[in-house]
């Protein structure tokens, strides 16, 4: 059998993107780990688009959205720039009331990340099989746990000598072991199939494919409670491949309405086998499901409005849902029931603007707000991960060359919020974390 020279190219590109992004894609939170928006129109509205079709990265959102996108590549970067840290008051006590149970406290310091910008490229083609069938695949990824704690302490007790009140000592890094922080790379590599039917509604699926890289630092000192120890920190990369199914629907309503629909599964991942002392279910780490479902309404012939709402189901991992307390004292890190991050699911609902000013400019506006998905109980294991963001600002604009291709660049501010709590192991100190971002993007588009 043959290829077609238009398959051909279409594997060609996926191929050598997913390659580029393999070995540029960095963690990016915001929506917990997943990005605000995909594609960079839909991300200057805020991350809408289950129901509107605006790019060739409509299979991220709603694969069916791809019926609306004509023959094209879409190849885009992002300057991302997430502010994360922590900030520890109240003296460590660094004392044992017995031998088994002694305080580890941490400064009392303000620390922020050291990694602070990272570029994200992304990169999304459309083919039409006919009318209308279209075919592409979109290339994108996601992020949310990169962290680097250069210098900071932590004092802990030990039973040495008259109990109560034991030894103190006091260590270099944040967990006493040095730089500490974690680092999860993201990849999806979304094939799809989309058609429209005579009626005006579109479906589409997409099997997805993902590899995910992630790296711990600087957590030694947990080793008494993890199952296995020597995967527990400091292991470089480790990489888990795995997949899953997204299908999506659009419905017209009317003549100047559409209503959006998709959900993605659980993506089943490979473990994580140089940290299964560290995520529960040795080394289990799977991606989450999600589900949007949203309408946009033509209000004029040169304004669209839009409201999506998306649920992303992190409370079915347990390696990301588990609590830390009681579950560390209750099962060693790594195994079944094993402590972990203590996010809860989240529900995000979305607002998007399109203004075409003229026949060679649109401009895009979008909010967005969330409740974060961090107990105050959970604090400590999440200065690696302050998933805390809760709203997104958004604006954009879109340039239409004579030639057929465009451009578009896309801003994003999301204000610092934060979440403070008590140190579990250290009751005398409050640790508080916090997360500020700004994203700037630009792509192109090379039209039929």
């Amino acid at each position: 059998m043959q290829i077609s020279t238009k398959t051909r190219t279409l594997a060609q590109a996926a191929l050598t993107s997913a390659l580029l992004l393999a070995l540029a894609l960095p963690a990016a939170a915001t929506n917990g780990y997943f990005s605000h928006g995909y594609g960079t129109r839909s991300k200057a509205m805020a991350g809408i688009g289950v129901s509107l079709s605006l790019d060739t990265l409509a299979p991220a959102t709603n694969p069916a959205g791809l019926t609306g996108v004509e023959e094209q590549i879409d190849l885009g970067i992002s300057y991302f720039s997430p502010d994360r840290g922590y900030d520890v008051t109240g003296a460590a006590t660094g004392a044992c009331m017995s031998a088994q149970q002694c305080t580890f406290g941490i400064g009392p310091e303000d620390k922020r990340s050291d990694k602070d910008f990272f570029l994200i490229p992304h990169f999304g083609i459309a083919r039409k099989l006919d009318e209308n069938t279209t075919i592409g695949v979109a290339v994108y990824g996601n992020g949310g746990m990169n962290t680097r704690y250069v210098d900071g302490s932590a004092t802990v007790g030990a039973p040495i000598g008259t109990v109560p009140p034991g030894t103190r000592f006091t260590l270099p890094g944040t967990f006493g072991d040095g730089t500490t922080g974690v680092d999860l790379m993201q990849l999806f590599i979304a094939p799809t199939w989309a058609r429209k039917f005579d009626n005006g509604v579109s479906i589409g699926i997409s099997p997805i494919l993902a590899m995910q890289l992630f790296e711990a630092r600087g957590m030694g000192n947990f080793a008494p409670f993890s199952a296995e120890p020597e995967n527990l920190t400091d292991n470089s990369h480790d990489t888990s491949y795995g997949m899953g199914l997204k299908f999506g629907i659009q419905v017209p309503i009317g003549a100047s309405a559409s209503f959006g629909a998709s959900y993605q599964s659980q993506m089943w991942m490979s473990e994580f086998d140089d940290y299964a002392g560290l995520f529960a279910g040795q080394g289990d780490f799977d991606i989450p499901a999600s589900a949007t479902v949203g309408v946009s309404v033509a209000a004029s012939d040169a304004l669209t409005l839009a409201f999506d709402v998306q649920w992303i189901g992190y409370s079915s991992i347990d390696s990301i849902a588990n609590p830390m307390f009681p579950n560390l004292m209750q099962a060693p890190l790594g195994s079944d029931g094993g402590a972990g991050f203590g996010w809860n699911d989240m529900t995000v609902y979305k607002f998007g603007a399109a203004w075409k000013s003229s026949a060679i400019s649109t401009w895009y506006f979008g909010y967005s707000f969330t409740d974060q998905p961090i107990d105050s109980s959970e604090v400590m294991f999440n200065i690696l991960a302050p998933g805390v963001v809760e709203q997104h600002f958004t604006t954009g604009y879109t340039h239409e060359n004579a030639n057929g291709n465009s451009w578009t660049v896309s801003a994003m501010y999301a204000p610092s919020e934060s979440v403070s709590g008590i140190n579990p192991l250290d009751p005398a100190q409050n640790i508080e974390i916090s997360m500020d971002q700004i994203d700037l993007e630009f792509s192109y588009r090379f039209g039929q």
